[in-house]
């Protein structure tokens, strides 16, 4: 294992742009070693970078992130951030239920709209024709 990667190796390994790596140093969740203008991530910089793209890919926003990343910081530690993160799943998931909900109703009340206009062409005696 190597003490340092470049923001290069960084950016290949998890498929995420230069910008994106600057706006988190920006927001202060992520701080690589300076030597000039070259950034050099440690292996606990690559740790919390992955841990931030699993927070955003979980539908945490930057905020929450860095709430949760805190924690881990400071008081109430590990044990505090464990018990925030599942608080914000739970969330997340009744978020995604109720969005789940919602398509499934949409989708039924498409489905009924479809078979009224499929009725009542067919009483027109008119064919269907549906594109894509």
């Amino acid at each position: 294992m190597r003490d340092y990667y470049t923001i290069t190796e960084v950016t290949r390994e998890f498929d995420v742009s230069t910008r994106t790596i600057r706006f988190y140093e920006d927001e202060g969740l992520i701080s690589p070693i300076r030597r000039g203008r070259t950034r050099l991530f440690r292996q606990s910089d690559r740790q919390l970078l992955k841990n931030i793209l699993r927070g955003k890919r979980l539908g945490f926003s930057i905020a929450e992130i860095r709430e949760i990343m805190q924690m881990y910081r400071s008081p109430p530690g590990e044990a505090g951030q464990l018990r925030a993160i599942v608080r914000r799943v739970h969330e997340k998931r009744e978020q995604l239920e109720q969005k789940r909900r919602d398509i499934e109703e949409l989708l039924g009340e498409l489905d009924s709209a479809e078979e009224a206009c499929l009725t009542r062409m067919a009483e027109l005696g008119v064919a269907p024709k549906v594109d894509g």
